[in-house]
């Protein structure tokens, strides 16, 4: 089956699976450079042809941009033609407050150096806390880049409700925004996909697997109270205290698995795959840091839910309990219980 694909802008299409590169940056261990290249080039082989990243993981932009040259060096330029790099703008936290247009400038070339274009694809901005310094002046430079041709599709990650529609308001059209959005998480449903809807504009989602809570690994364990291995569960985990607590997670995983069984599969492809089906959503973002995941990330663009699936689905959220406040508001409370895990201050300078 053909990985299915979706039209963002004119001319501008996707694969609706997008290899995510964060776990590139080396958070979770050595990165053979060779070896990540490869991978890359198996999934844009298989039809993964949109690929994630930001300049803010370290390295990860190189490694692409390494992908990219010898991909086209091995199928030519028609083939490399298909290839989207989506990558982020995130000033640093303490930078905020001093920001300047040549700053900025400076941010975004360099991604453009270091994927080896004239042009990036899409710019996914972000702002880490509204009231330092002028988000939206920094948001206006990012059109005047994209209307000089550094940019093709400007586009938002994290940003929520009201200020994605104060941008829109003021002349900035964002082609997505990339948010968390999961079984879990449908912080997206209360407010943002009816201005998406609005608007025009595409939601490409992280977390869709809950850092991997939602996958058949926990199906039937304890509840792992207590400090986690890695700060992604520490965030997920919480995310399931808010839910609904563990009980109700489980009863999600055991319905989740199935309609795996129905369908081949295991849990983490058709939690990813429900959100596929959801209003606005343009693609989901999968992390993986070989090939090894690779089977299991086409199938979350070839199977169909049914009717039956999503109501069985349905029916375990009704208990839920919906997450407090919209996209990404927990998080922006740095003295938050979410907030207070973020890492921040992740760019460099170097080129």
């Amino acid at each position: 089956m053909t990985m299915p694909r979706t039209t963002l802008a004119p001319g501008y299409e996707i694969s609706r699976v997008i290899r995510g590169g964060w776990q590139l940056a080396g958070g979770h261990g050595e990165i053979d450079h060779a070896e990540a290249v490869e991978d890359l080039i198996a999934a844009a082989e298989a039809g993964i042809t949109t690929f994630d990243c930001a300049d803010i993981y370290t390295g990860v932009e190189e490694i692409i941009g390494a992908f990219r040259a010898e991909y086209g060096n091995r199928h030519g330029a028609e083939a490399l033609a298909r290839i989207r790099v989506h990558t982020k703008c995130v000033p640093d936290l303490d930078k905020l407050g001093r920001l300047t247009r040549p700053m900025l400038r400076e941010t975004v070339a360099r991604s453009a150096v270091r994927l080896g274009v004239q042009r990036l694809d899409l710019v996914q901005f972000h702002w880490w806390d509204y009231a330092q310094g002028d988000w939206l002046q920094a948001a206006q430079w990012l059109k005047e880049f994209q209307d000089e041709g550094l940019i093709h599709l400007l586009s938002g990650t994290n940003f929520d409700t009201d200020h994605v529609a104060t941008m829109f308001g003021a002349g900035i059209r964002l082609a997505t925004l990339q948010t968390q959005y999961s079984l879990l998480d449908r912080r997206p449903e209360k407010r943002m996909a009816a201005l998406a809807a609005q608007e025009g504009m595409r939601f490409l989602c992280y977390g869709t697997v809950a850092g991997g809570f939602l996958s058949d690994r926990w199906l039937g364990q304890a509840d792992p109270e207590g400090e986690m291995e890695n700060r992604s569960l520490t965030k997920y985990h919480l995310i399931i205290e808010d839910f609904g607590g563990w009980d109700l997670f489980q009863s999600l995983l055991e319905t989740l698995r199935a309609i795996a069984d129905t369908h081949g599969c295991d849990v983490a492809t058709v939690a990813s795959a429900a959100v596929l089906t959801r209003p606005q959503v343009a693609g989901v973002i999968v992390g993986a840091r070989n090939r090894s995941h690779l089977a299991a990330n086409l199938k979350v663009g070839e199977i169909v839910l049914t009717g039956a699936d999503m109501a069985a689905i349905d029916a375990v959220l009704a208990q839920a309990r919906q997450l407090e406040g919209d996209v990404y508001t927990l998080e922006r409370d740095r003295h938050g219980r979410h907030g207070s895990i973020m890492k921040y201050n992740l760019n460099k300078e170097e080129a």
